[in-house]
């Protein structure tokens, strides 16, 4: 069963979050075969971004989509988590090149420094006019130094766009994919007039010495020790409030509805073009892989407006 765990430190101002993608996890990858499975590179990829929008998602409580992609100009174009309010999620790729074996980040998406990462909050109840927020970060840190992980990634975008250090640790195989987040947490008062006072410093240190804990978790033990197991290795000396788990599980929130609109946004001469030559449109979902299948019959009725009802008959009293 797939698993978020949320925690505090009792004390002082850092919270935290582990979760582990298994059955969800497995499902999504399944789902993805049908048209196509992704290099072994790209899965690990799309298993760490899942990991870490689901860490991002049930930290900022968001009514709804976040999505987080990674984009560039290396064999892999573009890769996209996707998350729901209720932990729901997907991901998938554009892969169009080789990817070298064992690739990290920079050779997949970075290769000459155009890479960059976008965390996008879509409302789920837009206001009229009101836009998606969405903030762009570059794949390199502060020194122009690229970065190797999409959880170096996360780190520097928390700190430049929400000013929130962030210990982020991600990992993810064809069985599993799974992330701890620590975060410190922003203190009324502190840091007030630009001064760095006591308080600041030792919470500054709290956090540190913490997030150096975090930091020792090897993706082995991410990958295969249970919450439990995990938090007494690296916390048994700290007292954790804990929460009741949560249960992410993988969605894909296409339907027959929406490639229908999307064809009829594309227009009819479009769509009977691909009817001449092909006999029918079928377009697939590429988060799940379920294909849908139009006909000459159904594009006919798609353009055709419908007819106007007659008007009801007067109600005898």
């Amino acid at each position: 069963m797939s698993e978020l765990h949320k925690f505090i430190f009792e004390g002082l101002p850092v919270r935290g979050m582990l979760v582990r993608l298994d059955d969800s996890w497995r499902e999504a990858l399944k789902r993805r075969e049908s048209v196509g499975a992704f290099p072994p590179e790209v899965r690990a990829l799309l298993g760490e971004m899942a990991a870490a929008g689901v860490l991002m998602q049930a930290n900022i409580k968001f009514n709804g989509a976040l999505i987080l992609q990674v984009h560039g100009d290396g064999p892999v174009k573009l890769a996209v988590a996707e998350v729901q309010p209720e932990l729901s999620f997907r991901a998938t790729a554009k892969v169009v090149g080789e990817v070298p074996a064992s690739a990290r980040l920079e050779a997949m998406l970075n290769v000459h420094g155009q890479g960059r990462c976008a965390i996008t909050l879509d409302p789920r109840d837009k206001f009229p006019g009101q836009q998606p927020y969405q903030g762009v970060v570059p794949l390199h840190g502060d020194q122009r130094e690229p970065l190797q992980q999409v959880s170096q990634v996360i780190e520097h975008y928390m700190l430049q766009s929400e000013q929130l250090d962030t210990r982020l640790v991600l990992a993810a195989n064809d069985e599993v994919a799974a992330g701890l987040l620590i975060q410190r947490l922003p203190v009324e008062g502190q840091g007030n007039l630009g001064r760095r006072n006591e308080d600041d410093i030792g919470i500054s240190e709290a956090f540190n010495r913490i997030a150096i804990l975090a930091a020792t978790l090897t993706s082995e033990e991410l990958l295969t020790l249970d919450a439990d197991k995990i938090l007494h290795r690296l916390f048994w000396e700290e007292t954790l409030q804990r929460y009741e788990p949560l249960q992410p599980r993988f969605a894909c929130s296409c339907s027959r509805e929406r490639v229908r609109g999307m064809l009829q946004s594309l227009g009819r001469e479009e769509s009977d073009s691909l009817i001449l030559e092909r006999g029918l449109v079928e377009v697939g979902c590429d988060f799940c892989g379920v294909q849908y299948r139009f006909d000459a019959v159904d594009v006919g009725e798609m353009f055709t407006p419908e007819r106007e009802l007659p008007p009801s008959p007067p109600t005898v009293q």
